[in-house]
């Protein structure tokens, strides 16, 4: 089983990274944010997932690296949701950062994992009811410091209707709900409007 990968970064693409080791050259299948992190590096080491898929007319190995442990788990952890393919879960992962991930799972909040390319309801229903406690349990949550329970109470429904605005002028999802969060954080009981012009002025 292969833990990780380090070497030279040969080749890099927004779904693909090759990395040099020993002469060898190994093509690995990245997300999004793999890539904002590894881009512009020569010596990379990625953590890897190996994916044998047999039984059909072509037998296929196929490698998945990522950026950091925590990640990885994650991806390992979406694979096992029912409806959750490969693919879906490097969507998720290109989509929203690890932590956001957690934060979305752990708050419950089905409309930024349905603002993912290719998840449904019942889809973002079953990741947040089978993973929500095993992000806490697997010990992920902690890591990246994501607040499962403790710290400011943030008005879910202010927060989803500031979000939608902002999705509505063109903003994307994941960043929306980041900026919106923080505001309803520190200001907990600004109205709709006010959030999303507070929203405008820091969206970058």
């Amino acid at each position: 089983m292969i833990e990780y990968i380090r070497g030279e970064l040969a080749d890099l693409s927004p779904t693909l990274a090759v990395i040099e080791a020993a002469g060898v050259g190994y093509a690995l299948n990245i997300s999004l944010n793999t890539y904002s992190a590894i881009q512009g590096k020569r010596e990379v080491k990625l953590y890897v997932n190996e994916a044998l898929v047999t039984g059909g007319r072509d037998d296929s190995f196929t490698l998945y690296g990522f950026a950091s442990r925590q990640e990885r788990e994650l991806y390992r952890l979406l694979i096992t949701v029912s409806g959750v393919g490969a693919n879906t879960a490097r969507m998720i992962l290109s989509a929203i950062t690890p932590a956001e991930l957690c934060n979305v799972i752990a708050n419950g909040d089905e409309r930024m994992l349905k603002g993912v390319k290719g998840i449904g309801l019942k889809t973002a229903q079953r990741i947040i009811v089978d993973l929500r406690d095993k992000i806490v349990a697997s010990g992920i949550a902690e890591e990246l410091h994501v607040a499962t329970s403790a710290g400011p109470q943030v008005d879910m429904g202010v927060k989803d209707e500031a979000v939608s605005a902002l999705t509505m002028l063109g903003f994307a999802p994941a960043p929306s709900a980041k900026v919106v969060v923080a505001i309803l954080e520190a200001q907990p009981s600004l109205p709709v409007e006010q959030v999303v012009k507070l929203a405008l002025k820091q969206i970058k």
